[in-house]
């Protein structure tokens, strides 16, 4: 009896553990598919390190040593809208923005900038320390200390692409892909954090949470020195791999947004208006050194504004200036006086290079043709009137952007790095505070990449909108020519005469912004216009040529942003251009009479376009299409620069402006 009530609790035992090792083998299980954490026992007492959230708060947060990924929330956060981070498909990307194959097996997340430093949404701490400390603001929401120019919204939406070819370095035309090795920011003396983190979960990815609130947890690993950014001696920052993002099942895709039309609007003759008041009124101060660079600048602008009027100006035609006198003067004194100073800091491709094809080709072939030229670089600082910072803002987005991101901090962080680089190793930019340096970029995002210290450069800017930073008399409003050929960029150029131009209107592109859905609604199907959505491909594009040869009047309705290449291709196709596209600051704008021969609609006359362009008697549209023919020379680009050519008129825009920054007596 003993033995069988004995043999009977043993049996009953086992029974008992093994239950209990179900349970605990269910209850681990359901941790580790659960929870967003690899080791289920260090998610079970991760409380205990350092770091963490308040007391209180019902949020989880991983910590790695003195890191901690969080999405702390306090009593007082608002909690209206969802803040769940969006993680996205990331694919390769061309030279003009197109899709490629999926990247496989890599995966990331994007600390958005619009997230960093705020109490309601997930941050990076470093050190105790909110990421903003560390990182540039968001684009989106910046006021500019001591500049008193607020920098609008930018747009999500990727800018407007024209076909796909291949980047070649050598060359610097064609297809661009992210295979290879970034290169690293340049180095500072204070510490700057990656934008991208290797991550790892149960399944190698982003565990994200499907609620108001989501957690990301980094892998406590020794390769997290990164977090340090510990710099080289050549300045390149020791990271992990930077890897695409990824798309959670479920989740839904951001849709692009298209900016809505400006509240304040600035016409034409508001911003000549801004132009005198810039001249009148210099920007700068005159420096307290002194030397014999700065003394010729500061006679040359006395030459220029005391420009004698001359009888003949060979060459040019004198409606097409504000001042062709002063014009003349001041491209007189640019030929025979201007030295600039070419920065040779600065990796490739992001420095010292540049794409020669399709709709960002301008900045590519200024410094293209810039570094290559004897008669204005000199190797002497001490004798440079200018300095050029030499970076393609096209190759700065096609090397660094997370695609789907939405976030540019990493690029503009990159910039100020730059900044502080060349300010702490050079005496120059210190001397003038930047002053007398320029950029030159043609990409949307240009704005935003030069903010903070750059704003007192001079930017010659494709996306020279008003409303966002653009200062007149200042900044130079670069001409975005789309370039179809490097071998020949004067291919297919000029156009019918007048007689021969039976189209009054034209216009066909994507539906990119607000502006152009408008004018397709209102006149898409009018007979005398040929206003169309994105036209058949046709090898060479002929047929969108065709339209343009052909046509009275080239619309040029803004995109995404303010600029658009129709400006420069209509002057190429001998086509007087129609500017729709409130603020939009025209190319080369100190020095050219746009209203001489183009026309300016406001955005909100677009109901009555076709009025307006019948308003225009046939003597004076003849009289604009000649002035179109003439203005050409200066939108022109030539393998070896010509007198008063595009390479020319952007240097002269910008020695111009600078010239008329110094103070005199």
């Amino acid at each position: 009896m003993v033995g069988s009530f004995g043999l009977l609790c043993q049996a009953e035992s086992r029974r008992v553990l093994l239950l209990m090792a179900i349970t605990l083998a269910l209850v681990l299980g359901v941790q580790y598919f659960e929870l967003p954490y690899t080791e289920v026992f260090t998610s079970l007492f991760s409380a205990g390190k350092n770091g963490g959230f308040p007391t209180g708060s019902s949020s989880k947060s991983g910590m790695v040593d003195n890191v901690t990924l969080s999405n702390g929330s306090n009593s007082n956060a608002v909690n209206e809208t969802e803040n769940v981070a969006e993680v996205l498909n990331v694919d390769k990307e061309t030279a003009h923005g197109k899709q490629s194959e999926e990247e496989k097996n890599t995966k990331n997340v994007d600390l958005s900038e619009s997230n960093a430093g705020s109490n309601d949404s997930f941050g990076l701490l470093f050190n105790g320390a909110p990421l903003s400390n560390l990182i540039a603001p968001n684009p989106s929401s910046v006021l500019e200390n001591g500049d008193n120019v607020v920098n609008g919204p930018v747009a999500h939406a990727a800018p407007e692409q024209n076909g796909t070819k291949v980047y070649n370095p050598s060359s610097g035309i064609g297809s661009f892909s992210h295979d290879f090795v970034a290169p690293a920011s340049p180095p500072v003396n204070s510490p700057s954090i990656p934008q991208v983190t290797k991550l790892r979960s149960p399944m190698s990815s982003v565990n994200t949470s499907v609620s108001k609130n989501t957690t990301v947890m980094l892998k406590k690993d020794k390769d997290l020195d990164f977090l340090n950014s510990t710099s080289s001696p050549s300045g390149s920052v020791h990271s992990e791999k930077a890897v695409p993002a990824v798309r959670e099942k479920g989740s839904k895709k951001r849709k692009k947004k298209s900016k809505k039309s400006p509240q304040v609007v600035v016409s034409i003759s508001e911003m000549n208006d801004l132009l005198l008041q810039s001249h009148a009124s210099p920007h700068s101060v005159e420096p307290p050194w002194s030397s014999k660079a700065q003394q010729e600048v500061t006679f040359a602008k006395s030459q220029i504004v005391h420009a004698p009027v001359l009888a003949n100006y060979s060459g040019l035609y004198s409606s097409l200036y504000r001042n062709v006198s002063m014009f003349k003067r001041s491209y007189e004194l640019m030929e025979n006086m201007l030295k600039v100073y070419v920065y040779q800091e600065g990796e490739k491709p992001i420095f010292h290079e540049g794409i020669l094809e399709g709709i960002y080709a301008s900045e590519g072939w200024f410094i293209k043709l810039l570094e290559a030229n004897k008669k204005f670089v000199t190797k002497d600082p001490q004798k440079a009137h200018l300095f050029f910072i030499p970076f393609s803002s096209r190759l700065l987005e096609l090397t660094l952007y997370v695609k789907h991101s939405h976030s540019r901090s990493n690029l503009i962080k990159y910039m100020k790095n730059y900044v502080d680089m060349i300010a702490a190793k050079h005496p120059f930019w210190n001397r003038s505070r930047g002053a007398d340096h320029f950029l030159v970029a043609c990409h949307d995002w240009a704005p935003a990449e030069t903010r903070g210290r750059l704003l007192r450069t001079i930017r010659a800017l494709c996306n020279a909108d008003i409303g966002v930073g653009f200062t007149i008399g200042k900044d130079v409003s670069l001409p975005e020519t789309y370039v179809r050929s490097a071998k020949d960029p004067l291919k297919s150029q000029g156009g019918n005469p007048p007689s021969q131009r039976h189209i009054l209107a034209f216009f066909a592109g994507n539906m990119h912004g607000y502006v152009r859905p408008i004018l397709l609604n209102y006149w898409g199907k009018d007979p005398d216009m040929k206003i169309f959505g994105p036209m058949p491909h046709v090898k060479g594009n002929t047929n969108y040529i065709d339209h343009m040869k052909s046509s009275k009047f080239c619309i040029c309705a803004r995109g995404y942003e303010v600029n658009s290449p129709r400006v420069v291709e209509a002057i190429f196709y001998e086509c007087v251009p129609v500017i729709i596209s409130d603020n939009f600051v025209p190319p080369l704008f100190e020095v050219l009479n746009w209203e001489s021969f183009t026309v300016s609609v406001s955005e909100k006359d677009i109901p009555n376009l076709k009025n307006i362009l019948l308003s225009i008697s046939e003597d004076r549209y003849v009289e604009m299409h000649t002035r179109v023919k003439m203005v050409q020379q200066h939108f022109l680009w030539h393998a070896e620069p010509v007198k008063y050519d595009l390479f020319h008129m952007i240097l002269h825009s910008i020695w111009y402006n600078r010239v008329f920054q110094v103070r005199t007596a």
